[in-house]
């Protein structure tokens, strides 16, 4: 069975506008997630080389918070959010992925996600 986790992101210097249209936008999401991203209704089409893959919005708080589902994905109760908050001491923005992996591939899954974030924060300029 997946487990769920999080990791945290401090992007100093981003605004939180930039930073939203990077996690929800195709132009966006294509330039650090996926080499294409199209939009249908509710429907992301991700696509990486010859792979693609579909994931709908379940929950969207504008410039806070979107969450996606892999359609083919079995389990009903996984998804993958993206979280934006200001650090109160700092006043830093900070992204937060949740995502669920099996206990076998978890640090696997951390590992990407952490090279896919090392490429947003250069498209962000950071």
């Amino acid at each position: 069975m997946k487990e769920k986790f999080h990791i945290e992101y401090i992007l100093d210097t981003v605004s939180r506008r930039s930073l939203w249209n990077h996690i929800t936008t195709p132009p966006g999401l294509s330039s650090w997630f996926a080499g294409q991203v199209e939009i249908s209704n509710n429907t992301y089409l991700f696509k990486w080389n010859k792979e693609s893959q579909e994931a709908e919005v379940l929950l969207v708080k504008p410039e806070i918070s979107i969450r996606y589902r892999w359609l083919d994905d079995e389990d009903d109760f996984t998804y993958f959010e993206f979280i934006i908050h200001t650090i109160e001491l700092t006043g830093s923005i900070a992204l937060e992925i949740t995502d669920f992996a099996e206990p076998d591939e978890k640090q696997d899954a951390i590992e990407l996600w952490d090279t896919q974030v090392e490429v947003l924060k250069r498209t962000l300029g950071i």
